[in-house]
């Protein structure tokens, strides 16, 4: 009985959130400090992503099909701010790991205007351009017709998304993961309870359909922000920016686009092979499209509370690093691994046995379902190899080594995984069951790499 107060008082002590020094605090006691409040935090994205899917697929395929094209588009911002959000895990963390808390509050604001700067150029272009963005991408008419003003809203809001990443980043780095847990879960929150009124309507007020979902997001992605900046400024943690801050250092931005530019790789490289792989599929209509959609946010409902865990790595790997001790780095990196592994092997028997249930929550057409239940299945059966790789990039990214991930994303993923899709889906005719099955098999290769490079320790050496 005892084992279970502990464990309850320890998960209870990381929602609620208490500073610790992850240098020398047990390892496994740090893992479940961090990776309770980052898992929750992915949860409620997850969760956000499911419900927001669930209301506009009232609004039909296109509408289905309009949210899937932005969100391919939208990958390609998500990856600058992932990018510099891995720079202020790998930089504050290390700084927090020399207890240099200053200099970790001067890379933070010198992070923020870099991501500001970043976010208003992509946002511009991004929405100037979306109706020649979705012709690209090869939307039919009535896609382009129905989706253009979400796309535009979504585009123009992306500053709220930038700053969202890159300061939860930082709160990561600073061992502060339940301030980026309530920053989502805020945000996410009022995404959720926004989507319905802002879509549907109430009362008097007809509802905006498919661009309301876009305002949600946009307005609870803010309040987001505004929560962040608010923790950031009170001076009561200990990541905190005061006035000696406010200081614009080229050198210092010059440091973070150097790691970022890694990680803006990494996620971008990702980013094009899934954009790729949606122009492929958007040649078997509107219905594929849809189903693929309604597939894609299922795992990732399930993917991003393992990229949770994975995250706990990534603190661990640099505040270790910053205290000069590599070997709890590594050891961190091997405890979450097993503990990732257990968990997607778990999701993988859900998703086998319950897939098709799952679909259909979200729509009634059964030609949707069908595929999307069959990527399910597909997809999921590489998902032990993905809880692994998870793991192996989070420890390169919170060592500095942003570079490797980025080179195995390009072999394997537009090397091998898209010419794969085309000739299986193309080539040979299998449509998009041949999509689903080079993603299974590219990505479990993509984990086997990760985890024989990291066994190699190079990204002990990594200075930042």
């Amino acid at each position: 009985m005892s084992s279970y107060k502990e464990s309850f008082h320890l998960i209870w002590s990381a929602v609620k959130g208490k500073e610790q020094d992850y240098t020398t605090l047990g390892i496994r006691k740090g893992i479940v400090l961090l990776a309770v409040p980052m898992i929750l935090e992915m949860v409620m994205e997850s969760l956000f992503a499911v419900v927001d899917i669930f209301f506009v697929g009232r609004l039909g395929p296109n509408a289905l099909a309009t949210v899937g094209l932005t969100e391919t588009v939208l990958m390609i911002i998500y990856s600058v701010g992932m990018g510099v959000s891995i720079a202020a895990t790998a930089l504050v963390s290390r700084r927090v790991g020399e207890k240099d808390y200053r200099e970790a509050a001067s890379v933070t604001f010198q992070l923020i205007v870099t991501g500001a700067v970043l976010a208003i150029v992509m946002g511009f272009l991004a929405t100037y351009f979306a109706a020649d963005i979705f012709a690209l991408m090869g939307a039919e008419e009535a896609i382009i017709t129905t989706g253009l003003r979400y796309a535009q809203v979504i585009f123009a809001g992306n500053l709220a998304i930038i700053l969202l990443f890159l300061i939860n980043g930082a709160f990561r780095g600073a061992g502060q993961p339940h301030l980026a847990m309530r920053t989502l879960w805020l945000a996410n929150g009022a995404n959720i309870v926004l989507d319905p009124l802002l879509i549907f309507g109430i009362g008097g007020f007809p509802g905006m359909g498919l661009e309301g979902a876009a305002w949600a997001t946009t307005i609870g992605r803010s309040i987001g922000v505004v929560y962040q900046l608010y923790h950031l400024l009170n001076g009561k943690h200990l990541l905190k920016i005061g006035r000696e801050n406010f200081i614009i250092s080229l050198a210092m931005i010059g440091r973070i686009l150097k790691v970022s530019s890694g990680g803006m790789g990494q996620y971008l490289i990702d980013s094009a092979s899934w954009i790729f792989l949606t122009r492929i599929i958007a040649e078997f209509g509107s219905t594929a499209l849809a189903g693929y959609t309604i597939a894609f946010r299922i795992i990732m409902f399930t993917l991003l509370p393992a990229w949770g865990l994975s995250s706990a790595a990534a603190t661990l790997v640099g505040q270790n690093l910053g205290a000069q001790k590599a070997k709890r780095a590594e050891l961190a990196v091997w405890l979450t691994a097993r503990y990732n592994v257990i968990f997607m092997a778990v999701i993988t028997l859900i998703f086998l046995l319950f897939g098709e249930y799952l679909a259909a929550f979200f729509t009634n057409e059964a030609g949707v379902v069908l595929i999307a239940s069959e990527a399910l299945r597909i997809i999921t059966l590489g998902y032990v190899f993905f809880g692994l790789g998870m793991v192996m990039v989070q420890a390169f990214n919170g060592a500095g080594d942003t570079r490797t991930p980025s080179l195995i994303n390009v072999v394997v993923l537009w090397l091998i995984e898209i010419p794969l899709a085309y000739v299986l889906a193309l080539s040979l005719g299998f449509a998009e069951t041949g999509i689903f099955i080079a993603i299974a098999f590219c990505h479990s290769f993509h984990a086997l790499v990760s985890w024989w490079l990291f066994r190699r320790g190079t990204w002990k050496q990594v200075r930042v």
